[in-house]
């Protein structure tokens, strides 16, 4: 029994030794199925969520790129997307205080995604301390207070032809890099329309406020960009500030990304460094939302009339806009003074919480008032005794009801009898009176205002190039009297970017550098709700889903895509209608406008001038070598190809369309300003 007994217990010992033995030798293969197994089993539900969504891809930009709606970068074209603000992982923007920052998140779809939300509303930063924004349901989007993170849903706009009226196309350098063909020594192209990388795409540009879209789909094949502002408050602490961005579908969290705000230690003005002027149009505001272009003051329809053009002046105040209108304003008629409700817009009263209102400039009035736009004033016939009389008027109502603004009379509007505009001007400075105060403006060159029209006050251009000894010399001219002024209006390549929607994504912003550089009283659009494009006498535009605003659209263009007289791509149009009783289908249902991207996108170049001029005040060398490296040439400084025709000039555009890029100087700016923070 014993002999047995050690035999059987050698065999086992045998076997142990041979098994431990093997171990030793596997030892590095079994210990990485030990951790395989444990992985899968700690992260089965996370990967089952993750194999549950339809969207593929997420990351982020700063904004200024414009993502088409057919762009899978990530997904399905395998590149590399980091940039300022997303490092493959992290959301990460900084700011001022009183300043908007955003950024914009692209989500990616191979086979579709249903069901899909988004939230963000909280940033915690130093000592506890939040930027963060309350839920907001219907007409509650146009309440500012206390809502200091809005996100947008994006909506889309195909581009099936060139934005004549805003760039040339004898030169594909001036044609936005992503819409031009293949060229050749001084910007000859070849090729067809279809050779235009962004032939019929679908360009992003509809804010639509994320309550009013709380959950959605995204075609496969297609992306969904996401909008995100941030108000930094003046109280707000210097410091970074945390939070999370959240995508669920169908309910369960797929996707968090983290989002970090470095708040600087100063604070931007609220009355913007650089001055703009926004036109709007009430009737075209009354026909969208109420059924009529005009609508009786005194009915019941007029205080709704009026709540929604005194949202129309939140939105643009809350982008850094000023916005003009018709004198009469759809008001009784209200003789040589605004009408009433302009009162609280000119002294800054309906820019407060008690109307909704939190953001840049509380308080602060709208800082402009066109009266006559566009040359509408009726006293024309009446000569110098009805111009005193009228003047008088103007000039008291403004010295005693609000003396800060700057207002004029629009004389005149890209009229040829100069002689007539001089006149006009020359009747209010031979006024005895206090009319002689009142400045006046017509919308002319200055080359030809300087020459037939030197009573002329303020001078509005619009200009496409011009002759460097012609223009610089008047711009300083005119800059520089204390009584006139020098603005320019539009924008048209390559002098500056355009308002186009099929320009590159920075061409606002370098807009708002070129005013700085070139020392621009204000900057003007002619129109921010041109929903009836009665110029091209095409009537009523759905916007929401034609990008095509202005001009004709008579036929297709082997080259230059659909085309007609002055076509272009979201002229006019920088507000979108809340409510759509023309095109019920795409009405939103809501009582204010939409914004643009173009809108937030000019925002943030006019943000950069407040920049430029805190970090002038403190190294005016150092701000002068960041602004010539961004915009090397602007307006005039571009010449003319010949001097005898000079309507043209063969050049390519000079400023840098990478976002990144004006992202960077706009780190060098604050680090001026707040050095070492």
């Amino acid at each position: 029994m014993i002999p047995f007994l050690v035999d059987f217990m050698r065999n086992q010992l045998e076997k142990d030794i041979r098994f431990t033995e093997f171990l030793l030798a596997h030892f590095d293969k079994w210990l990485k199925w030990l951790l395989l197994a444990f992985l899968i089993c700690s992260f089965t539900p996370l990967q089952s969520a993750q194999a549950a969504s339809g969207i593929a891809a997420v990351w982020a930009n700063e904004g200024g790129d414009k993502v088409t709606r057919d762009d899978l970068r990530v997904s399905q074209g395998g590149k590399n997307v980091t940039n300022s603000v997303w490092d493959g992982t992290t959301i990460q923007v900084f700011g001022a205080k009183n300043e908007v920052v955003n950024f914009n998140v692209v989500l990616e779809s191979l086979s579709g995604a249903g069901n899909v939300s988004v939230s963000f509303s909280k940033l915690t930063g130093p000592g506890g301390s939040t930027i963060a924004s309350v839920p907001a349901t219907g007409n509650q989007v146009f309440n500012y207070v206390n809502r200091n993170i809005e996100l947008f849903y994006v909506r889309y706009l195909p581009i099936h032809g060139l934005s004549l009226v805003s760039y040339g196309n004898y030169d594909e350098r001036q044609v936005p890099q992503r819409l031009r063909r293949p060229w050749s020594g001084a910007g000859y192209g070849t090729g067809a329309w279809q050779d235009r990388p962004d032939h019929d795409k679908y360009y992003p540009d509809i804010a639509v406020p994320l309550e009013l879209v709380p959950t959605f789909s995204i075609v496969s094949g297609q992306n969904q960009s996401i909008w995100a502002d941030i108000y930094i408050p003046k109280s707000a602490s210097p410091g970074l500030y945390t939070g999370n961005l959240v995508i669920q579908e169908n309910g369960a969290t797929t996707h968090t990304l983290p989002v970090q705000l470095k708040v600087y230690n100063f604070a931007l003005p609220d009355t913007p460094s650089a001055k703009t002027m926004v036109y709007y149009s009430d009737t075209d505001i009354n026909k969208r939302y109420l059924g009529s272009s005009y609508i009786d003051p005194t009915s019941a329809n007029g205080a709704k009339a009026q709540l929604l053009r005194d949202r129309h002046f939140l939105l643009a105040h809350r982008h850094r806009m000023s916005l003009i209108a018709d004198t009469a304003d759809d008001c009784s008629a209200p003789g040589d003074q605004p009408c009433p409700e302009w009162g609280p817009r000119l002294s800054g009263a309906l820019f407060t919480a008690a109307n909704g209102y939190d953001g840049p400039g509380v308080g602060t009035g709208n800082n402009v008032y066109s009266i006559g736009t566009y040359g509408t004033w009726n006293w024309k016939s009446g000569g110098q005794t009805a111009m005193n009389q009228h003047a008088d008027a103007w000039v008291n109502w403004f010295t005693q009801n609000a003396a800060g603004t700057e207002y004029f009379l629009y004389v005149s509007d890209e009229s040829p009898n100069t002689a007539q505009t001089q006149t006009w001007a020359q009747s209010i400075l031979s006024d005895p009176g206090p009319g002689q105060q009142l400045r006046s403006m017509a919308t002319i060159a200055l080359p030809t205002a300087a020459a037939n029209t030197p009573s002329l006050d303020i001078v509005a251009s619009t200009i496409w190039q011009g002759i460097p000894t012609q223009w610089q010399p008047l711009a300083d001219q005119y800059t520089a009297d204390a009584r006139k002024r020098f603005y320019v209006y539009n924008g048209h390549r390559p002098a500056s970017g355009s308002f186009a929607t099929d320009d590159d994504g920075v061409a606002l912003r370098e807009m708002a550098w070129v005013q700085y550089k070139k020392n621009i009283n204000r900057w003007y659009f002619w129109e921010s709700t041109y929903y009836n494009n009665y110029q091209g006498g095409m009537g009523e535009t759905n916007v929401f889903e034609n990008a095509q605003t202005f001009g004709t659209s008579s036929k297709t263009d082997p080259v230059v895509g659909q085309t007609g007289w002055n076509y272009a791509n979201g002229d006019g149009v920088l507000m979108y209608p809340g409510t759509d009783q023309v095109y019920p289908a795409d009405s939103y249902g809501v009582d204010g406008p939409l914004a643009s991207l173009r809108l937030k996108t000019w925002r943030r170049g006019l943000q950069d001038v407040d920049y430029l001029t805190l970090a002038s005040a403190i190294n005016p060398a150092a701000v002068q070598v960041i602004v010539s490296s961004m915009v090397p040439k602007a307006l005039w400084e571009y010449g003319v190809t010949d001097p005898n025709d000079p309507t043209w000039v063969r050049t390519d555009i000079s400023w840098p369309i990478n976002p990144d890029t004006w992202e960077a100087a706009r780190q060098q700016l604050a680090n001026i300003i707040a050095p070492g923070f």
